[in-house]
Order: structure tokens, then sequence, then C-alpha cells
């Protein structure tokens, strides 16, 4: 029996991925293991500012008691892929509310302090909740590779949501490096993350 390589199932899942969602699929590689590589490399810095690839900027990211591990895992990845990251907190395993968290990077977020956001508690959820409270921010809490590319491809997600309870680190790593790298599809997308946008202004006005 042939076991595929990690890099032939993410170019299966992806393929998969698009063809869902009605889009073309990318053309296949002979050699999956160069394509990982390119997916990395994109990640890294252009220069020695630290700045990111794409956006130019930090990533903020944050937890509370339940996402600490995970924080320092992902903190630990994504800095290796070439991300410059803004610590939110928290600093320890220590109780504390997820709200305080979500809303720290949320708010570098919307005021351009940072590219995007990434916040972490045991279900996600809350997380995500808080954060949108936040003008600006489309917070989307995101579980498998379908939903990170989703979100950014149909939604503009500027902040990701993940629940330490839910998923294991090596998904979460998936997860975080494909919602950053997938870039906005723009289009009838545009349209449409527009009019949640308008619903916003709506309320900011009153």
């Amino acid at each position: 029996m042939i076991t595929p390589t990690d890099a032939e199932l993410r170019a299966i899942v992806e393929r998969v991925v698009r063809r869902t969602l009605g889009e073309a699929p990318l053309a296949a590689s002979p050699h999956p293991e160069q394509s990982e590589q390119s997916e990395q490399s994109e990640a890294k810095p252009m220069d020695a500012t630290g700045d990111n690839r794409r956006g130019g900027g930090p990533v903020a990211i944050g937890a509370d008691h339940g996402g600490y591990p995970l924080k320092e895992t992902l903190r630990a990845y994504l800095t290796g892929l070439g991300y410059s990251l803004i610590d939110c907190g928290a600093a320890s395993a220590d109780p504390v509310d997820y709200p305080d968290f979500a809303y720290a990077v949320a708010r570098l977020v919307s005021e351009g302090a940072a590219w995007r956001g990434i916040v972490i508690d045991g279900a996600g959820i809350g997380s995500a909740m808080a954060a949108n409270k936040v003008p600006g921010v489309r917070a989307a809490l995101c579980y498998d590779y379908a939903t990170a590319v989703n979100s950014r491809e149909h939604n503009d997600a500027n902040v990701l949501t993940l629940g330490a309870g839910l998923i294991g680190p090596a998904l979460a790593r998936q997860i975080a490096e494909t919602w950053l790298a997938t870039e906005f599809g723009c289009g009838r997308h545009a349209r449409r993350v527009d009019k949640i946008m308008e619903i916003e202004r709506r309320f900011l006005k009153g």
C-alpha cells in the first residue's frame, strides 16, 4: 500500500475544496514537495524589517488560559515561517477572561497596527463574538482547511479564531498557515463583504 506524503495530501485536499467552491482546479505538480516549499517561502518577509510579504505588517496573536499552550506553539511556528508577531498575551495558563485578549487583538487589526489577528480560546466561539464587536473586524472561527480558505477567499476575514479544545497543534498550524497565505477572492465576494460592512456602518451612524 502506497502512503501519500503530507504535501500530496494537502494538494488533494486543496483540489477537493476548490472543486466544492466551484473554482478552477490548480495545475497538478509532479513534485508536491516543491509546491509546499513554495507556499512556505511566500510567507517569509520581503526584507530585514520583519514585515510579512503579504500585507506588510505584523500579525497580532492572543489567547486566554485555555488557548495559551496552542498560542505558544503557533507563535514559534509562524515566527519560523517568517511572520512578525505581536503577542497580546496571555503570558501563562493562569485563568483569565477571553474577551480581554480577543479585544486586544481585534483592536490592533482595526486600528491598522496589525495586518491580521489570531485569537485562541477553548472553543474559539466566544473570541469570535468579542472580536466582531470591534469596528472593521471580520473574525472567523475556523476548524479545518476548507473553512480557513473560505473565510479568506469569500469573506476577507482579518481575524482568525481557533478552539484549542477542538483541534490539535498539527491542524492548528495548517489552518493558521493556510489562512495567512490565502488571498481574498474579490469579484462577487467583494460586493457581499461590502454589504456586511454596511450593516456595521448603519449601527455606527446611530
